[in-house]
């Protein structure tokens, strides 16, 4: 029994999904530094041990917690919550900083610029893939640990409050949705309001032979005590400070309550300012200056090459 091909059909052809660079790119980052996620994880692991050793006193700090003003009450109950998301919010910024300034160090010093450039990606998609980890992948990462961190502290303490009958009193007065809402909103602002710190950090990172952390602090110093030597002002040292902390002024309405209140800093939506934010000259001023950044960092890399 013979089969005969009909020649005359055309073949049936696979359609074949066109290649993502820039995902696979990102995807990379995420492979070759682990650190990215384990640090913020470890900082959960160890708020989450502490949350445990300390539940035997719940009960008697939930009373004395209940005693006071409706205010006050939501910050004595607040804090534990606050410190945890602080920590693991400061973890993933201290693993931002490191991984911008060695993230195309790295691949100068182990050779593996050399495998990669001959991989159809693009200097100006690696670089990007890159400055995408900081802006972007860390502050998602951070928001879901710190989440997931504060859900399993809020099952620790009702269980731990269950025998009292104060297991409710969490779930009552804990403002869970409304948290959660201006955590994701001040790790966007200020993933953005850093842009200029990680767009430098990458670019020192691709320039500097070696002792990259030096090459990245050691000329801001210099010009900071220039200017106080000749000029006797301090308004470069305060520009740097404003960098790294100042978007807390810029995205959200500031309170001044009276000195030894101890009430929230941040507990309502009404705080959140996101049109003073986008409104702020430092804000788009940090951006160009990321974007030159980034820029100079992927011209850079095409004519580096291993250290």
């Amino acid at each position: 029994m013979s089969i005969e091909v009909n020649e005359s059909q055309p073949a049936a052809h696979t359609p074949v999904r066109p290649t993502r660079p820039f995902y696979w790119s990102v995807r990379r980052e995420l492979w070759d530094n682990p650190s990215i996620y384990m640090a913020p994880l470890i900082a959960a692991g160890v708020v989450l041990l502490g949350c445990l050793l300390t539940a035997y006193r719940l009960p008697q700090m939930r009373r004395a917690a209940l005693l006071l003003e409706s205010t006050r009450q939501r910050a004595a109950i607040e804090m534990h919550y606050d410190v945890a998301a602080l920590m693991i919010m400061f973890t993933a910024f201290i693993v931002a900083v490191f991984y911008s300034l060695d993230a195309l160090h790295g691949e100068r010093r182990d050779r593996s610029i050399l495998f990669w450039k001959s991989m159809p990606v693009s200097d100006r998609i690696t670089v990007l893939s890159k400055a995408v980890v900081p802006l972007v992948i860390v502050p998602l990462l951070t928001f879901i640990i710190v989440q997931v961190t504060q859900l399993i502290m809020l099952l620790i303490t009702s269980a731990a409050l269950a025998t009292s009958g104060l297991a409710g009193t969490t779930w009552a007065i804990l403002p869970i949705f409304r948290l959660s809402v201006i955590l994701f909103y001040g790790l966007i602002t200020s993933a953005l309001w850093a842009a200029p710190l990680y767009g430098w950090l990458l670019l020192v990172g691709g320039y500097a032979r070696r002792a990259t952390f030096l090459w990245a602090v050691l000329p801001w110093l210099a010009l900071c005590a220039i200017e106080k030597i000749v000029m006797g002002t301090a308004y470069l040292a305060h520009m740097v400070g404003q960098r790294v902390t100042g978007n807390f002024e810029e995205a959200f309405v500031v309170v001044q309550y009276p000195k030894g209140a101890h009430v929230p800093i941040v507990d309502r939506l009404t705080q959140l300012d996101p049109l003073k934010f986008l409104s702020s000259p430092g804000l788009w001023i940090g951006l160009i200056v990321a974007a030159g950044f980034i820029a100079a960092a992927i011209q850079q890399r095409r004519y580096r090459g291993p250290l």
